[in-house]
């Protein structure tokens, strides 16, 4: 049987790993006896250089330490002060120094080589995300001829951003390599297509598939799902202590995102002032809840954002709070799954309203976690992959603080059946693209991208 090689930047660890991720793959890995490599999170001062084996899950882990000059280049800064501000947009916060490529091109080396002798004829290798650009272009130089796939769970840049990049040219050769590009979006595939035929050579042959660098690759969109019936349960029998309290009967607003630039946290809390500034009868009517745990720390764009977010809700609460009501409740820590499942399904508004974001699960969570008899309204930003796929929800421009606000007023005064249909037409869309769906259609597609490469390569070889 043909196994599944799957290869992450992390590693899911534990005796029962989780994660959106794990449940997607867990089938395909357990049926196929399949492999997950990826880093162990630990940083130390002289790695091996085998993998190393992580015994407890149902499907085989290998892992790899880093070194501190590997963690801070390849991680820290090509990964995440490179690529992830200028797939998110912002361009101007990248952090371009050359040592950073340098990391990020010795680490994918190097997974390739410690890859090398756990590989046997008939894999299929999933590479996962972009801080593994370069490693189906360093497996190949190994002599690797398995097919192998990459999904990229972030926003694809356009041409303006991808320019801005000390390499445009390298990125495209590295993705030239794969033999099947998975992105969350119409627009991501879109910019792929548009960043390429501007920065590289590049025909289209079709409208998913592409001569790169004199290689052919296949490049589709597989909108990304998540475990919905599993979410729905967890909802469902979420306890009555973990529910938010309120003296005043106010109907709950709920955000939850990691406290990154790319998640417009602060664009909400203006709009949310400007919302209790113009519509003063919701004060005490309308109580939002953001939940922010901290990302990348280290990072000093990072370390920017919680001071603005920070002032900025302690702005609102200084003046609109009354002595039964705080507006905005702002917890800079990570909450249980099982907790969040049951504030979802006790908030009447579920806001989504990123700046730059891949698809955004936590959109597709909030309509899983809703009473179907009377549900909430989610907010949606339409710069979320999930816009695509969610069009009954309330679309708005983040950027615009008055068509926020004015969304927030009409989600608090939306009839029950408009609510209703809107969730039955949104909640259709979970079930039926979840996150198994998701993990079924890409390796199905990554199947039948080989299938045409061995053609190819057949008719070359007659030829």
């Amino acid at each position: 049987m043909s196994r599944l090689i799957v290869v992450s930047n992390r590693l899911p660890l534990g005796d029962n790993p989780s994660g959106g991720l794990v449940v997607a793959l867990e089938d395909a890995l357990r049926s196929s006896g399949g492999v997950w490599i990826g880093f162990s999170g630990e940083v130390v001062d002289d790695p091996s250089d085998d993998l190393q084996d992580n015994p407890g899950a149902p499907f085989d882990r290998l892992s790899f330490d880093l070194t501190q000059q590997d963690h801070e280049e390849y991680y820290l800064g090509y990964s995440n002060s490179i690529l992830w501000p200028l797939c998110h947009g912002r361009p101007n916060l990248m952090r371009i120094l050359p040592e950073y490529l340098d990391g990020y091109r010795r680490v994918n080396a190097r997974i390739a080589r410690m890859m090398l002798p756990h590989l046997r004829e008939g894999d299929r290798i999933w590479v996962q995300d972009y801080h593994l650009f370069p490693l189906a272009a360093e497996l190949r130089k190994l002599g690797v001829t398995a097919p192998v796939g990459h999904f990229l769970h972030i926003p694809f840049p356009g041409p303006a951003d991808c320019a801005a990049l000390p390499n445009p040219e390298e990125l495209f050769e590295w993705l030239s390599h794969f033999d099947l590009l998975g992105f969350q979006a119409q627009r991501d595939l879109g910019a792929f297509a548009e960043s390429a035929r501007q920065l590289t050579q590049v025909t289209q042959l079709s409208p998913t598939s592409f001569l790169l660098d004199d290689r052919k690759i296949h490049a589709q969109v597989f909108p990304i799902g998540i475990d919905a019936a599993a979410f729905v349960a967890e909802a469902e029998a979420a306890p009555d202590e973990d529910r938010i309290r309120t003296l005043t009967d106010a109907k709950l607003m709920i955000g939850v995102d990691r406290l990154d630039y790319s998640k417009g946290i602060p664009q909400r809390f203006r709009a949310f002032q400007i919302l209790l500034e113009q519509d003063p009868e919701l004060i005490e009517k309308i109580s939002f809840l953001q939940i922010a745990p901290p990302t990348r720390g280290e990072v000093e764009a990072y370390q920017v954002i919680r001071e603005e977010t920070e002032h900025l809700a302690g702005r609102v609460n200084g003046q609109f709070s009354t002595l039964n009501w705080t507006p905005i409740r702002f917890i800079h820590r990570s909450v249980p799954r099982n907790v969040l499942a049951g504030l979802f399904r006790q908030a009447h508004i579920g806001l989504v309203t990123p700046l730059a974001d891949g698809m955004n699960l936590v959109a597709k969570e909030y309509v899983a976690a809703q009473n179907p008899e009377d549900p909430g309204v989610l907010i949606l930003s339409r710069f979320a992959g999930a816009a695509e796929q969610m069009p009954d929800a309330l679309i708005i421009n983040p950027h615009d603080p008055h068509d926020l606000a004015q969304a927030m007023a009409e989600a608090m005064r939306m009839p029950k059946e408009e609510r209703r249909r809107r969730h039955a037409t949104l909640l259709e869309e979970v079930m039926s693209h979840d996150v198994a769906w998701w993990s079924r259609t890409y390796l199905r597609a990554l199947r039948v991208s080989d299938q045409g490469h061995e053609s190819d390569r057949m008719q070359h070889d007659n030829s």
